[in-house]
Protein backbone atom coordinates (compact mmCIF):
# COMPACT_ATOMS: atom_id res chain seq x y z
CA UNK A 1 0.00 0.00 0.00
CA UNK A 2 1.33 3.52 -0.91
CA UNK A 3 1.26 6.04 1.62
CA UNK A 4 0.74 9.88 0.60
CA UNK A 5 2.37 12.78 2.57
CA UNK A 6 -0.04 16.22 1.86
CA UNK A 7 2.52 18.72 2.68
CA UNK A 8 1.97 22.21 0.58
CA UNK A 9 4.02 25.21 1.48
CA UNK A 10 1.70 27.77 1.79
CA UNK A 11 0.73 27.35 5.76
CA UNK A 12 -1.11 30.03 7.29
CA UNK A 13 -1.38 28.99 11.32
CA UNK A 14 2.07 28.27 11.52
CA UNK A 15 4.27 29.16 8.45
CA UNK A 16 6.92 26.33 7.18
CA UNK A 17 5.70 24.53 10.10
CA UNK A 18 6.38 20.84 7.89
CA UNK A 19 10.24 21.43 8.77
CA UNK A 20 10.36 23.32 11.04
CA UNK A 21 12.89 21.40 13.75
CA UNK A 22 11.75 20.07 16.59
CA UNK A 23 13.76 17.89 18.62
CA UNK A 24 16.95 18.25 16.13
CA UNK A 25 14.68 16.97 13.42
CA UNK A 26 12.27 18.65 10.58
CA UNK A 27 8.87 18.04 11.80
CA UNK A 28 8.26 16.14 8.41
CA UNK A 29 10.56 14.15 9.65
CA UNK A 30 8.73 12.04 11.99
CA UNK A 31 6.29 11.17 9.68
CA UNK A 32 8.44 10.22 6.95
CA UNK A 33 10.37 7.68 9.11
CA UNK A 34 7.13 6.06 10.74
CA UNK A 35 5.82 5.38 7.61
CA UNK A 36 9.13 3.53 6.31
CA UNK A 37 8.91 1.50 9.40
CA UNK A 38 5.28 0.19 8.95
CA UNK A 39 5.11 -3.42 7.40
CA UNK A 40 2.34 -2.11 5.65
CA UNK A 41 3.72 0.62 3.40
CA UNK A 42 5.60 -0.23 0.03
CA UNK A 43 5.81 3.49 -1.38
CA UNK A 44 5.91 7.00 0.93
CA UNK A 45 4.83 9.50 -1.27
CA UNK A 46 5.76 13.30 -0.79
CA UNK A 47 2.72 15.40 -2.20
CA UNK A 48 4.26 18.86 -2.27
CA UNK A 49 4.21 22.20 -3.96
CA UNK A 50 7.05 23.66 -2.36
CA UNK A 51 10.62 22.70 -3.35
CA UNK A 52 12.49 23.03 0.07
CA UNK A 53 9.93 20.68 1.39
CA UNK A 54 10.52 18.25 -1.34
CA UNK A 55 14.28 18.18 -1.13
CA UNK A 56 14.02 17.80 3.20
CA UNK A 57 11.24 14.83 2.76
CA UNK A 58 13.91 13.51 0.31
CA UNK A 59 16.58 13.05 2.60
CA UNK A 60 14.79 11.30 4.45
CA UNK A 61 13.46 8.15 2.30
CA UNK A 62 10.19 9.83 0.75
CA UNK A 63 9.57 9.45 -3.19
CA UNK A 64 8.64 12.74 -4.99
CA UNK A 65 8.30 11.35 -8.34
CA UNK A 66 6.16 14.77 -9.37
CA UNK A 67 5.49 18.35 -7.71
CA UNK A 68 1.65 19.35 -7.01
CA UNK A 69 0.27 22.01 -9.26
CA UNK A 70 -0.36 25.25 -8.10
CA UNK A 71 -4.14 24.87 -8.08
CA UNK A 72 -4.49 22.05 -6.12
CA UNK A 73 -2.56 23.96 -3.36
CA UNK A 74 -3.87 26.67 -2.90
CA UNK A 75 -5.76 27.89 0.67
CA UNK A 76 -9.04 26.90 -1.41
CA UNK A 77 -8.15 23.46 -2.89
CA UNK A 78 -9.65 20.46 -1.46
CA UNK A 79 -7.38 17.73 0.04
CA UNK A 80 -9.54 15.00 -1.96
CA UNK A 81 -8.80 16.53 -5.19
CA UNK A 82 -5.33 16.46 -4.76
CA UNK A 83 -5.82 12.79 -3.77
CA UNK A 84 -7.92 11.90 -6.87
CA UNK A 85 -5.05 13.47 -9.34
CA UNK A 86 -2.13 12.07 -7.39
CA UNK A 87 -3.41 8.42 -7.13
CA UNK A 88 -4.61 8.75 -11.05
CA UNK A 89 -0.87 10.52 -11.81
CA UNK A 90 0.62 7.63 -9.98
CA UNK A 91 -1.68 4.51 -11.95
CA UNK A 92 -0.64 5.98 -14.73
CA UNK A 93 3.03 6.43 -14.06
CA UNK A 94 3.16 3.07 -12.33
CA UNK A 95 1.32 1.33 -15.17
CA UNK A 96 -0.58 0.25 -12.49
CA UNK A 97 -4.14 0.03 -10.47
CA UNK A 98 -4.23 1.65 -6.66
CA UNK A 99 -6.81 0.14 -4.86
CA UNK A 100 -6.38 1.69 -1.67
CA UNK A 101 -3.88 4.59 -0.33
CA UNK A 102 -3.27 6.17 3.41
CA UNK A 103 -2.66 9.52 3.83
CA UNK A 104 -0.29 10.61 6.81
CA UNK A 105 -0.24 14.45 7.54
CA UNK A 106 3.10 15.47 8.78
CA UNK A 107 1.14 17.21 11.80
CA UNK A 108 0.96 14.25 13.58
CA UNK A 109 4.63 13.23 14.81
CA UNK A 110 4.05 11.74 17.83
CA UNK A 111 1.91 8.85 15.68
CA UNK A 112 3.67 5.29 15.26
CA UNK A 113 4.39 2.75 12.67
CA UNK A 114 2.14 0.65 14.91
CA UNK A 115 -0.48 3.12 14.11
CA UNK A 116 -0.33 3.10 10.91
CA UNK A 117 -0.12 -0.98 10.67
CA UNK A 118 -3.24 -1.27 13.06
CA UNK A 119 -5.29 1.35 10.74
CA UNK A 120 -4.23 -0.87 7.70
CA UNK A 121 -5.17 -3.94 9.35
CA UNK A 122 -8.37 -2.79 10.31
CA UNK A 123 -9.55 -1.60 6.97
CA UNK A 124 -8.21 -5.08 5.34
CA UNK A 125 -10.33 -6.86 8.20
CA UNK A 126 -13.62 -5.37 8.01
CA UNK A 127 -13.03 -4.76 4.20
CA UNK A 128 -13.42 -1.34 4.74
CA UNK A 129 -13.89 1.78 2.46
CA UNK A 130 -12.15 3.88 5.07
CA UNK A 131 -10.59 4.01 8.30
CA UNK A 132 -9.68 6.98 10.53
CA UNK A 133 -7.82 7.37 13.92
CA UNK A 134 -9.75 8.90 16.87
CA UNK A 135 -9.08 9.76 20.14
CA UNK A 136 -11.48 9.89 23.09
CA UNK A 137 -12.89 13.09 23.69
CA UNK A 138 -11.16 14.79 27.59
CA UNK A 139 -14.17 17.81 27.66
CA UNK A 140 -17.61 16.55 27.42
CA UNK A 141 -18.97 17.71 23.80
CA UNK A 142 -22.87 17.48 25.47
CA UNK A 143 -21.01 20.27 27.85
CA UNK A 144 -20.42 22.80 24.91
CA UNK A 145 -22.30 25.87 24.07
CA UNK A 146 -22.66 28.25 21.64
CA UNK A 147 -22.15 32.21 22.69
CA UNK A 148 -23.73 34.97 20.83
CA UNK A 149 -22.41 38.57 20.04
CA UNK A 150 -23.61 39.33 23.47
CA UNK A 151 -21.66 36.75 25.74
CA UNK A 152 -25.23 34.52 26.06
CA UNK A 153 -24.77 31.16 26.42
CA UNK A 154 -27.04 29.35 23.93
CA UNK A 155 -27.44 25.35 24.18
CA UNK A 156 -26.09 23.22 20.88
CA UNK A 157 -27.99 20.23 22.76
CA UNK A 158 -31.79 19.31 24.08
CA UNK A 159 -31.74 18.81 27.42
CA UNK A 160 -29.03 18.69 30.38
CA UNK A 161 -27.08 15.97 32.08
CA UNK A 162 -25.78 17.26 34.90
CA UNK A 163 -22.97 14.21 35.99
CA UNK A 164 -20.27 13.01 33.76
CA UNK A 165 -20.77 9.56 34.63
CA UNK A 166 -24.01 9.65 32.31
CA UNK A 167 -22.68 11.46 29.56
CA UNK A 168 -22.05 8.89 26.52
CA UNK A 169 -18.23 8.48 25.61
CA UNK A 170 -17.34 10.24 22.37
CA UNK A 171 -14.31 10.89 20.27
CA UNK A 172 -12.89 12.47 17.51
CA UNK A 173 -10.67 12.49 14.63
CA UNK A 174 -7.03 13.44 15.57
CA UNK A 175 -5.83 13.62 12.26
CA UNK A 176 -3.15 10.86 12.67
CA UNK A 177 -4.22 8.10 10.18
CA UNK A 178 -6.65 7.72 7.17
CA UNK A 179 -6.95 4.72 5.24
CA UNK A 180 -9.44 4.97 1.81
CA UNK A 181 -10.23 3.29 -0.78
CA UNK A 182 -9.84 4.56 -4.13
CA UNK A 183 -13.16 3.98 -5.12
CA UNK A 184 -14.50 5.41 -2.31
CA UNK A 185 -12.30 9.01 -2.75
CA UNK A 186 -13.50 9.38 -6.50
CA UNK A 187 -16.79 9.75 -5.62
CA UNK A 188 -15.76 12.77 -3.09
CA UNK A 189 -16.11 10.68 -0.34
CA UNK A 190 -14.66 10.18 3.54
CA UNK A 191 -16.78 8.29 4.93
CA UNK A 192 -19.33 5.49 4.03
CA UNK A 193 -21.64 2.80 6.50
CA UNK A 194 -18.61 0.96 5.49
CA UNK A 195 -16.27 3.41 7.76
CA UNK A 196 -14.48 2.39 10.61
CA UNK A 197 -12.17 4.16 13.67
CA UNK A 198 -9.15 3.37 15.17
CA UNK A 199 -8.46 4.61 18.53
CA UNK A 200 -5.59 5.71 19.40
CA UNK A 201 -4.24 7.10 22.86
CA UNK A 202 -3.99 10.52 23.54
CA UNK A 203 -0.67 10.91 23.98
CA UNK A 204 0.11 10.13 20.46
CA UNK A 205 -2.90 11.91 18.84
CA UNK A 206 -1.16 15.68 18.52
CA UNK A 207 -2.45 17.09 16.15
CA UNK A 208 -0.28 20.93 15.29
CA UNK A 209 -1.87 24.02 13.93
CA UNK A 210 -0.47 26.23 15.76
CA UNK A 211 2.86 27.50 17.99
CA UNK A 212 1.53 26.13 21.08
CA UNK A 213 0.41 23.02 19.50
CA UNK A 214 4.19 22.55 18.20
CA UNK A 215 5.51 23.29 21.53
CA UNK A 216 3.40 20.84 23.50
CA UNK A 217 4.31 18.22 21.05
CA UNK A 218 8.03 18.77 21.29
CA UNK A 219 7.66 18.73 25.08
CA UNK A 220 5.94 15.23 24.65
CA UNK A 221 8.82 14.03 22.12
CA UNK A 222 11.33 15.43 24.79
CA UNK A 223 10.07 13.56 27.36
CA UNK A 224 10.02 10.33 25.46
CA UNK A 225 12.95 10.21 24.30
CA UNK A 226 14.61 11.13 27.89
CA UNK A 227 13.20 7.83 28.82
CA UNK A 228 14.72 5.59 26.32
Amino acid sequence: MIAIIPARGGSKGLPGKNIKEMCDKPLIAYTIEAALKSKSIDHVILSTDDEEIAAVAKKYGAEVPFMRPAELASDTAMAVDNYIYTIGRLEKEWNTKIDSFVVLQPTSPLRIAEDIDGAVELFNARNADSVVTYVKEAHPIFWHKKIDENNKLEDIFEGTIANRQELPITYYPNGAVYVFSTEMIRQKKYYTDKSYAYIMPRERSIDIDFIDDFKYAEFLMSNSKDKK
